[in-house]
């Protein structure tokens, strides 16, 4: 299978400082913005439904995060997603507990339906959104990432896209191959958001991209070696979150090189 060089698409998010639209939660919204500037895209918050698919058409890639939904917040979603499919630009679903409650499994349900380029999510939710039961916890997942392969394959293939599921090993398909993504520190779910503005940092890989599976593959790779570092130096959550922004913010392509672990096979 092909090689991916995270750095290769780093590089291009420096210096094309892409414009992610975000329609996330309540609770992300510092944390995302926060972690784009370190990687050197551009962040923008635009949730009303009167603005919402109009300012799709200016960003480079959209991102929609139904973490805290509310009724006019879905509106948003579904429109400025059917205005990202409509122009050709990439799209990412985070479908944050989606297996919770019937609102979000409908609103889940519906947003497939404007086919996102890339769904990230941990393994409870990959699974719900596929329509199989599996575990969950709120936001927080009960099941490792490989138990999501299955899911994510079938998802990928429904879509047409790309599914990654995060956990202590990433799991990206397209439904064509498979990608592992190894790194990361056990403080990360500490930090809250992190997960969250991930998916940020999958839209500011996506936009200009030509093949959206090692976009997001290189995506992956860059947060877990950020993470990786940070950890090395934090002594808790508090000092991690800052020490984590400093690592996206320095990370280089000797570092990535030296540090950053993925394969690729395919996916059957």
């Amino acid at each position: 299978m092909q090689n991916i060089d995270p750095a290769v698409h780093l590089a291009r998010v420096r210096e094309t400082h892409p414009l992610i639209h975000n329609i996330t939660n309540h609770v992300a919204m510092n944390s995302m913005a926060n972690v784009l500037l370190a990687l050197g895209a551009s962040p923008a918050m635009v949730h009303a439904r009167e603005e919402a698919a109009e300012f799709t058409a200016l960003a480079s890639a959209l991102t929609i995060n139904i973490g805290t939904l509310s009724p006019h917040w879905v509106e948003a979603m579904e429109e400025a997603a059917e205005a990202a499919r409509l122009a050709g630009k990439p799209w990412v679903l985070d479908p944050v507990a989606v297996g919770a409650t019937r609102y979000r499994r409908d609103t889940g349900s519906r947003l497939l339906t404007r086919l996102p380029s890339v769904i990230r999510g941990n393994a409870s939710e990959i699974i719900a959104l596929a329509g199989q039961a599996g575990g969950g916890r709120g936001v927080d997942s009960t099941d490792p990432a490989d138990a999501a392969c299955d899911a994510a394959i079938r998802l990928a293939n429904q879509t047409g896209g790309v599914v990654a599921v995060t956990g202590e090993v990433d799991l990206v398909s397209d439904g064509r191959r498979l990608a592992r993504v190894h790194g990361g520190h056990a403080l990360m779910p500490r930090v809250t958001t992190l997960g969250c503005a991930l998916t940020g940092v999958v839209a500011a890989f996506l936009a200009g991209a030509e093949d959206p599976f090692e976009a997001t593959v290189a995506a992956l790779a860059c947060y877990a070696t950020a993470g990786e570092l940070a950890g090395e130096t934090a002594g808790g959550p508090g000092s991690f979150a800052v020490a984590f922004l400093d690592a996206l913010y320095q990370l280089d392509a000797a570092t990535l090189a030296e540090r950053a672990r993925l394969e690729v096979h395919h996916a059957r």
